[in-house]
């Protein structure tokens, strides 16, 4: 760079041949006595060292000469001011380069300095040069610092020391060097130059925004140093970081131009704080709907809270996405789980509330909540303090009165809560990786379609993705795959949990899941679960199994359809119902198990792939359909591949509604249940009665309710051979379970029969 050469800007004061009337005896402004008739000053036209030169007699303490002509300092332009002079006789003097800085309107700039370093003349007749260099940065080698306000200055020189001396002095020189400091590429613009000092302490933010502003397309460096930002910075350009910067939690840098991870971290030069000053932008309008981490691997050293990286938000409901990369625990104390134990009562009344809760302070928000009568995934949604309450994601089911309840937070790499409505928020292309130290996500207590695309959560120590609230509205998890940290522990010992969800329309999709203690918790309605792969088993023969998914809505209104469940089962709860004895409202309804493949290896005989757990009394199916399944049993085999699991309460089959459980084949299963059942019976003898059993072969091993058919297989003969031809009538819900029926006959006859008979009305 030269701005004498590429925008003609005169640099170089005229040479004292020209006449001593522009050079000042002053400051050089306007109205300040010259040299012109002066008595100490006079030009000598043919000096043998220098030509034409002025000599000047010291007569003033501060003997100055200054150019009366206003040189331009332009920000980023560097100026060298040069000047040879020699002792002729008298006092010998010290000589520096001087100047006068000038702003706006002709107004001084004070506190800069304006006077280069001072060289002492040894003798006479020797030819000295003095030189300093002026400019806007601070910078090595720049000896007057004058900032971005001064815009020209009075350049000349200063005598000091003794008065009496004369002395000769060559022609001023001033010559742009900028090109000594600035890099040869031209299209950098440094912060340097527009008064940034760099030393962590002085608030370099006005420099930045100047530098960005001047920029105009170019990049803007920020050269060495360390620079404290003390207020919100935008940089709509470019920009290259060779320092580093520094700022409260609260303020803000925004690189328009250079939104991505890896330009935070070398702007903050730690990937932890990089990442969440990044989504600090993220969310303030940085003009960018996603941040790309650049595929790289930001290690997290204790949980992330946030929220708190962006104390000016507490909702957000504009998508964002963050994409690319990988976050990896490190190994620490931050991540140890926080538990509590506290004596809490319980009302089914209010049935999402805790009272007079003891120690409530220590309880953390996000916390799993144990005891007596509380299902799982059961969490602290919010707290008060003051009234001793705690408020939470689901019911209890049989917890009424007052107990000691245990609270345990587990620690997660990303954590939400602190957010009261996080919506249209997206992971995609990221590894959470927690290496056993931790979990992975905990969402926001509200929300709407939270997604996790094409993503890993890998070794999580307790909970996948885990949903204290309603953040789980809506969402969408799509090819993903979640990685226990369990693999080599047997099932009965495992407690990690991949997924949870409290509220309606989720959609798991094309996911693979392996060895957890459950793959998902879905306790919403009108879930959507399809193409997942998930596999739970281990090497013990006769070894027990968990539930893959557990739906704890009775009404589930859900679709699960083309899933692989391996060494699992689907089991379909009520345990986060406050009074689970059915008395109206939904019963267990509305749920299609279409097209899947369910398989098991050395599993106990009493394994079932499909298992209803009601927690109370007076449930009935309705609307349920099992169709297209494959059931397969290895290494041994299984005696159904349902049942209903009665623990707490059986189903009342009484009342079965709308089931249909057809197109299924079964490979090692025993009872291979159909609905509508299709029975074929013979007597050989003439009976009037013909007791029709179905071997176990009615799915949940439910009632007889009704005959769809009965179809004579051939003659229908009495005692004496002739064909009847009357035909019988029936009674259902026979036998000690209620799982036969009879044909009764107008007389004894024998033949054969197929009776197509089912549970439901």
């Amino acid at each position: 760079m030269n701005k004498a050469i590429t925008d003609g800007v005169l640099l170089t004061p005229p040479p004292f041949a020209n006449g001593l009337d522009v050079w000042s005896s002053g400051n050089g402004t306007p109205g300040s006595d010259t040299y012109d008739g002066a008595v100490n000053a006079a030009f000598v036209p043919a000096d043998q060292d220098f030509g034409g030169c002025l000599e000047l007699q010291k007569t003033d303490s501060t003997q100055k000469l200054r150019y009366m002509g206003e040189t331009s300092l332009l920000p980023g332009c560097y100026l060298q001011i040069r000047a040879r002079v020699k002792a002729v006789s008298g006092n010998l003097p010290s000589v520096r380069i001087a100047a006068w800085a000038g702003g706006t309107g002709g107004d001084h700039i004070g506190g800069v300095v304006e006077t280069g370093p001072s060289v002492t003349l040894t003798g006479y007749g020797e030819v000295v040069e003095v030189t300093a260099i002026v400019g806007s940065g601070q910078r090595t080698g720049v000896d007057m610092v004058w900032g971005t306000e001064a815009l020209y200055g009075h350049f000349g020189l200063d005598l000091t020391g003794s008065n009496g001396g004369v002395l000769r002095i060559d022609d001023i020189e001033i010559v742009d060097i900028t090109s000594a400091f600035l890099r040869t590429m031209m299209n950098i613009v440094d912060v340097r130059d527009y008064g940034a000092i760099g030393d962590g302490v002085t608030d370099d933010s006005a420099a930045f925004s100047a530098a960005d502003d001047a920029a105009d397309g170019r990049t803007v460096l920020v050269s060495e140093g360390t620079y404290f930002l003390d207020d919100n910075v935008t940089i709509k350009n470019r920009v290259e970081f060779q320092g580093t910067v520094t700022m409260p939690t609260e303020k803000m840098l925004l690189l328009q131009k250079s939104y991505d991870l890896p330009s935070y971290i070398d702007a903050f030069g730690n990937e932890e704080l990089a990442f969440k000053k990044a989504f600090q932008a993220l969310l303030n309008n940085v003009d960018h709907e996603s941040l790309d981490l650049g595929g790289r691997k930001v290690q997290v050293t204790e949980p992330i809270d946030m929220q708190a990286t962006v104390p000016d938000k507490t909702s957000y409901a504009t998508r964002r996405v963050i994409r690319n990369g990988q976050l990896e625990a490190k190994n620490g104390p931050a991540w140890d789980t926080v538990t509590v134990t506290s004596q809490a009562t319980y009302d089914p009344s209010d049935n999402r509330k805790l009272i007079n809760v003891s120690n409530i302070a220590n309880i953390p928000v996000g916390a799993l909540v144990e005891g007596n009568g509380v299902g799982r995934e059961i969490y602290v949604r919010e707290k008060n303090d003051a009234t001793q309450e705690i408020t939470l994601n689901a019911s209890l089911y049989d917890a009424a009165g007052t107990q000691n309840f245990t609270f345990k937070r587990f620690q997660y790499l990303l954590d939400f809560t602190g957010f009261s409505k996080l919506s249209k928020f997206a992971f995609n292309d990221i590894e959470f990786q927690c290496n056993g130290e931790c979990s992975g996500i905990l969402l926001a207590p509200s929300g709407i379609t939270f997604t996790l695309a094409d993503c890993f959560i890998s070794r999580p120590k307790d909970r996948g993705l885990t949903s204290i609230g309603g953040g789980c509205q809506g969402m969408l998890i799509d090819r993903c795959q979640f990685l226990s940290s369990e693999d080599s522990v047997d099932v009965p010992d495992r407690v990690s949990i991949a997924i949870n969800a409290n509220a309606n329309d989720v959609k798991l999709r094309n996911c693979r899941a392996t060895k957890f203690k459950h793959f998902a918790l879905l306790a919403g309605s009108n879930s959507v679960v399809i193409g997942n792969q998930f596999f739970q088993g281990d090497g013990i023969t006769d070894g027990v199994r968990t539930a893959g998914i557990v739906f704890a809505a009775t009404y589930t209104s859900t679709n699960f359809t083309g899933n692989y469940v391996d060494n699992c089962f689907i089991e379909w709860t009520n345990e986060q119902d406050s009074e689970p004895t059915f008395s109206s409202g939904f019963f267990f309804s509305a749920f299609s198990i279409t097209d899947n493949v369910f398989l098991s290896g050395d599993v106990a005989p009493w394994f079932s792939y499909i298992v209803i757990k009601p927690h109370g009394a007076g449930h009935f199916l309705n609307g349920v359909m099992v169709t297209g399944n494959k059931f397969r049993s290895i290494n041994g085999n299984i005696d159904r591949a349902e049942r209903v699991d009665t623990s707490f309460a059986d189903l009342d089959y009484s009342r079965s509604k709308h089931v249909n459980f057809t197109g299924n084949s079964y490979h090692s299963v025993v009872s291979q249940p159909m609905n509508p059942l299709r029975v074929e019976h013979s007597e050989n003898s003439p009976t009037q009665t013909w007791q029709i059993g179905t071997d176990g072969e009615l799915p949940f091993e439910a009632w007889a309710r009704n005959v769809d058919a009965v179809v004579a297989n051939g003659k229908i003969k009495n005692s004496a051979g002739q064909t009847v031809y009357g035909m019988p009538y029936v009674q259902t819900q026979q036998g000690s379970n209620k799982d036969e029926i009879q044909l009764i006959w107008p007389e004894p006859v024998e033949g054969e029969v197929i009776v197509t008979m089912r549970i439901d009305a």
